[in-house]
């Protein structure tokens, strides 16, 4: 059976309800079996017209799966790809109140300043870094709605990859000053170090990671824009916290970015 517009506008209702609640669900193919990927691409497109028409914007895009483990470990051969709004965009300075998720996790990411508009389905990583203007350290919240954190990719993608939360470091270094693949970060909870990564588990290079997303938005006549900023997919494993408990991501070159939670 295909899923309907209604049943579209349905499931959108429900992932919010979840958000808006705090409360875990079911995911989606529990009672949506048939829902194919591009079909969650539309349902998530539907639901960040929901959230727009709730009065925030649209500021960029971020990447999900790009490690090559984690897509043989799901069985998926691509990564995908989430809508950032301006309500996820929070300030370093200011604890996050962990009364806002369900079971947040931390992922450390490169995050790309795109300088010039960029489309199609042919776009190289060359093309991305000609039209990037920063690169910066950042951290990325991921907070499921679908209980245990368990999910299939179409239910990951009608739920906007998991989208919750970022924070970018204050130093912005213009991309060419940095060889991306070799960019090395340490991730601390409460000054313990809990893993270690570098950008070339982004897809072997970040930029091509940003590339991907660019030519799979450009499929469905998308692009970026002048003025996005992209999160180019998680360095390491996601690390759970809770109140109390301080992130930081030192990166080589780009300086540390740091979460506090309350």
């Amino acid at each position: 059976m295909a899923i309907t517009q209604a049943m579209q506008q349905d499931i959108v209702n429900y992932l919010l309800d979840a958000e808006q609640e705090r409360k875990e669900v079911l995911k989606l193919t529990e009672n949506y079996p048939e829902l194919s990927l591009n079909t969650a691409y539309d349902v998530q497109t539907l639901l960040i017209r929901r959230k727009i028409e709730a009065g925030t914007r649209s500021i960029g895009y971020k990447l999900g799966l790009t490690s090559k483990a984690k897509q043989e470990m799901m069985g998926v051969y691509e990564a995908i790809y989430g809508v950032l709004t301006r309500d996820m965009l929070a300030l370093e300075w200011e604890p996050m109140d962990h009364k806002q998720f369900i079971h947040p996790k931390a992922e450390p990411e490169i995050a790309f300043f795109i300088g010039e508009d960029l489309q199609g389905t042919d776009i190289t990583g060359e093309d991305v870094l000609r039209a990037t203007q920063y690169v910066a350290a950042a951290i990325e919240v991921i907070d499921s709605r679908y209980l245990d954190f368990k999910f299939t990719l179409p239910d990951v993608v009608a739920d906007n990859c998991s989208s919750a939360k970022f924070v970018i470091g204050s130093k912005m270094v213009p991309v060419r000053d940095v060889e991306l693949p070799e960019l090395g970060v340490v991730m601390t909870k409460n000054s313990q170090v809990v893993t270690t990564g570098s950008g070339a588990a982004v897809l072997g290079d970040p930029a091509v990671s940003v590339a991907w997303a660019v030519n799979k938005l450009g499929e469905r006549g998308l692009g970026l824009r002048r003025g996005d900023v992209v999160l180019s997919g998680a360095i390491t494993e996601a690390i759970a916290f809770k109140p109390g408990d301080t992130i930081q991501a030192q990166f080589a070159h780009l300086g540390s970015v740091t979460l506090s939670c309350v």
